[in-house]
């Protein structure tokens, strides 16, 4: 980060903030910075109308299904972004496998509607819907049950309490949530880059990809600089987000969690709830399926025009796909394998330290996951393009993209065992102390085995967000060097839809795997370790 600012404000190596501020007025700049902050912003206001409801309706009420419906919603937050906007281009536009078989497709030429601000907005909202739900839910068990029934017993109807006692205790996480879904739409570009890039909508993270991919290292100062300023809006919304939990937990007693009966109402919700999860993971899931079984767009998907010949090119004949597959797989589970390993020593080191030194040593950490992909790419170039001692310049290698991996990803692998092994009584390692075993001898073989699954689920993590990542690696591929978002992004670009939803469809499988593992090792882990448990 520290190469990253100097690199935008002292490029020639004296401070030059005339030169800096030049670069962020330039017109495109500006156009680009205002098309961020109105999809994060109005995208962080779908996001809340979504998971707002979603988020009371599973910790607060009786709700049938609820405990299904709540880990379906967290699905998008599971899937790669490109995937996700790729999905609903399929959905709506006039070439849609699912509409031409239905009969309701929009005449050919039709403008696709998904494409710009509004289609943009629209899947923000869907993909950071989870992270509000996830944060909400958070709070909602914190609210005690005896909060509400006094308002009951009072006369309050159930909306009446939910207005006035529900929602003003949850005010700092609906802060701290919308903080959250902002930052996510600011560093985003898996979206604005295949439903704004094709008519020309750029946001900051799209204005640095083509800015670089246009010009090369020649325009890492002009880049450098944009980078700083998206650093500083998703770092603004980070600590607006801290700022707004900082004593929530301590504005009342927690007790046993308020619930709410819905009575004749519950179908009625339930199927409402179901029927949102069908609009925005069925269908747009169903229209990626049916667009990579078709030999071509415009063909329209019946049993005679049904084929896997997508699957079969991208799987076993192309030899970029299968390179991507191979090189995501690498790289994702290098990164899972080292953190995984890493984290547990790591860990106990910072459990010795005090919780004022614990505390920024944990925001350090966190630094790398809550500032966008795109700025710690532009950073990591800064940082490895000319040779350092010992490994040289890193520089269009895949090492490079290991390493980003490594650093973007460690806090997903750093919580879980860090909850595990706070959880450990002291009291044995303290035995094995007196009876003569050191540090090294207690790590392998009473810390090591005790936090092992929570150090596997967090590798499975790191695994699922790293193998069909773009954000990092768009920047920082090279030839031979492809990862599976970069491919998909390029076959949809080059005009082989069919090719690139074929890829969007194995990546979801292999997620959905994931999933399952992480949800039966999830079974050893303490509660609140996976979002979904």
């Amino acid at each position: 980060m520290a190469r990253l600012v100097v690199a935008a404000i002292a490029p020639g190596g004296e401070v030059d903030l005339a030169a800096f501020f030049s670069r962020l007025a330039k017109p495109s700049a500006l156009r680009a910075m205002g098309h961020t902050l109105d999809t994060a912003f109005f995208g962080a206001l779908l996001s809340l109308l979504l998971g707002v409801p979603f988020a009371i309706a599973v910790a607060m009420t009786d709700l049938p299904g609820r405990k299904i419906l709540g880990f379906l919603l967290l699905l998008p937050l599971m899937i790669a972004p490109q995937v996700t906007a790729l999905s609903w281009l399929h959905l709506f536009g006039p070439s849609s496998a699912l509409l031409s078989m239905l009969g309701l497709a929009p005449p050919p030429g039709t403008p696709n509607p998904m494409l710009g601000r509004n289609g943009i907005i629209l899947l923000y909202g869907v993909q950071h819907a989870p992270i509000v739900f996830i944060t909400l839910r958070a709070g909602l068990a914190r609210v005690p049950r005896d909060l509400v029934e006094a308002a009951r017993a009072s006369g309050a109807g159930p909306g009446r309490a939910l207005g006035t006692i529900v929602l003003p205790l949850l005010r700092p996480y609906l802060v701290a949530a919308a903080a959250l879904a902002f930052v996510s739409g600011v560093g985003n570009f898996g979206i604005p880059a295949l439903l704004g890039a094709p008519v020309n909508y750029l946001t900051l993270p799209t204005l640095i990809y083509q800015q670089l991919a246009s010009f090369g290292p020649e325009v890492l100062p002009q880049v450098a600089a944009l980078s700083v300023l998206i650093g500083a809006l998703a770092l603004a919304g980070v600590g607006a987000q801290s700022y707004a939990l900082r004593g929530a937990g301590h504005r009342y007693a927690a007790g046993t969690p308020a619930q709410f009966q819905l009575g004749r109402f519950r179908l009625p919700l339930a199927a409402l709830m179901w029927l949102v999860i069908a609009i925005i993971l069925v269908l747009p899931a169903l229209a990626l399926l049916t667009t990579s079984l078709i030999p071509a767009f415009g063909v329209p998907l019946g049993w005679e025009t049904v084929t896997l010949s997508s699957y079969a090119e991208v799987l076993t004949r192309q030899a970029s796909t299968m390179r991507a597959f191979r090189n995501s797989a690498l790289l994702a589970g290098g990164a899972a394998v080292i953190l995984a390993i890493g984290v547990i020593p790591a860990a106990i080191v910072m459990q010795r330290f005090s919780q004022r030194l614990r505390r920024p040593l944990d925001g350090l950490m966190e630094l790398p996951y809550a500032i966008p992909g795109v700025v710690l790419a532009i950073a990591c170039i800064l940082l490895f393009l000319r040779p350092l001692p010992l490994i040289g310049s890193l520089y269009a290698t895949a090492a490079i993209i290991l390493v980003a991996y490594t650093m973007r990803f460690l806090p997903l692998a750093m919580k879980p065992a860090t909850t595990a092994i706070g959880q450990i009584p002291r009291d044995l390692d303290e035995a094995a102390a007196v009876a003569g075993a050191g540090p090294l001898r207690r790590l392998a073989t009473i810390t090591a085995p005790l936090a092992a699954p929570a150090a596997v689920a967090g590798g499975l993590l790191v695994f699922m967000s790293a193998f069909n990542e773009l954000t990092v690696s768009a920047l920082l591929w090279s030839s031979g060097n492809e990862t599976l978002g970069v491919v998909l992004f390029s076959l949809e670009e080059a005009g082989l839809g069919t090719q690139a939803a074929a890829i969007a469809v194995s990546t979801i499988v292999v997620v959905m795997v994931m999933l399952a593992l992480l949800d039966r090792v999830g079974r050893k882990l303490p509660p609140g370790v996976l979002p979904w448990r």
